[in-house]
């Protein structure tokens, strides 16, 4: 990635070895993700500063491991200090009651909108409706000073609902994209493979959010303040995990997917750069294509991200959030 006449200039090499470019204006860019073995010149991240374009580098499973973005950021030191406090109080609770039910209820949902598509299949979506829904009410009850007390039990529901909610999504697919539960590192299977990839963007643009609306995303209510932890990231992004959850089954649904999108690796597959473009292309698209009613307006869903970060840092100090 170049500079020229101020646009992004792409350069890429085609198979007789010639170099294609492309441009870009800076104005209409988000975002720039690197995955390993690609350049950026210096002109390029001065560019992107100047138009607060985030940079992110990935590695080759999606996961994020470095970043540059602008630095006037306007976090606050009131939001912070109100964070802290939050995360070793009830406050802290609520929110991850809320957080982990927003996700159940968002399984749910997407299992409802799947049922109705396959009526040979509603009585074996309806059970998992109903057990899950068992367990959001279960969360909605569950009562203590701070986290710490009933950290392991919110973790216990929510493993319960995950095992249930990604055994329906395999149930449903064709025949030969179903898997057995989650894998992390390396995935056991392709629908693994992408949907790791697709998380790992999602943290991306989880970390960005919450640091825009000037949260530290290393201090958490929930996962432990481990050294370089992403604490509050792994927290906030809970009830978004549908988004990338959805965009990869919509790939694999269409049978979109084929062994030329993966690599065998010793014990497991991962996504090759064919694989990773039609990933990023359809998940783009998902989260800033037909919007969605949220907040008494319309919105995409890279902005309901945006829009609930802001609402969350308001709320923790008291500010009162427009609707």
């Amino acid at each position: 990635m170049h500079v020229k006449d101020e646009l992004f200039e792409i350069r890429v090499r085609d198979e007789n070895r010639e170099v294609q470019k492309k441009h870009y204006s800076a104005q209409k860019v988000t975002a720039i993700w690197l995955c390993t073995g690609t350049a950026l010149s210096t002109d390029a991240i001065k560019l992107a500063m100047t138009f607060n374009v985030d940079i992110v580098f990935l590695e080759k499973d999606g996961d994020p491991f470095g970043r540059v973005w602008h630095s006037k950021m306007g976090s606050t030191t009131k939001i912070r200090k109100a964070q802290l406090e939050a995360s070793t109080s009830k406050i802290g609770l609520d929110w991850i009651r809320t957080w982990l039910t927003n996700k159940l209820r968002n399984q749910v949902q997407f299992i409802r909108n799947l049922k109705k598509h396959r009526p040979q299949h509603a009585d074996f979506l309806q059970d998992k409706v109903i057990r899950i829904e068992s367990l959001i009410g279960a969360l909605q009850t569950l009562e203590a000073a701070s986290v710490s007390e009933v950290a392991d039990t919110f973790r216990g529901y929510e493993g319960t609902a995950g095992r249930l909610y990604f055994e329906t999504l395999s149930y449903v697919l064709p025949d030969i994209y179903k898997f057995n539960g989650r894998s992390m590192r390396p995935a056991q299977d392709a629908f693994n493979a992408f949907l790791n990839y697709a998380y790992g963007i999602l943290y991306s643009k989880v970390e960005k959010a919450l640091i825009i609306a000037g949260i530290d995303p290393y201090l958490g209510f929930l996962h432990r303040d481990d050294y370089n932890q992403l604490s509050m990231v792994y927290d906030f992004i809970e009830p978004y995990r549908t988004f990338a959850d959805e965009a990869v089954f919509r790939l694999f649904s269409a049978k979109k997917v084929n062994k030329g999108h993966l690599d065998e690796l010793a014990n497991g597959v991962t996504l090759n750069k064919e694989g990773k473009t039609l990933l990023i292309t359809a998940f783009n698209e998902f989260m800033d294509g037909q919007p969605l009613r949220h907040g008494g307006r319309n919105m995409s869903r890279s902005t309901i991200i945006q829009y609930d970060a802001h609402s969350f840092g308001n709320t923790i100090i008291g500010k009162k959030v427009r609707s």
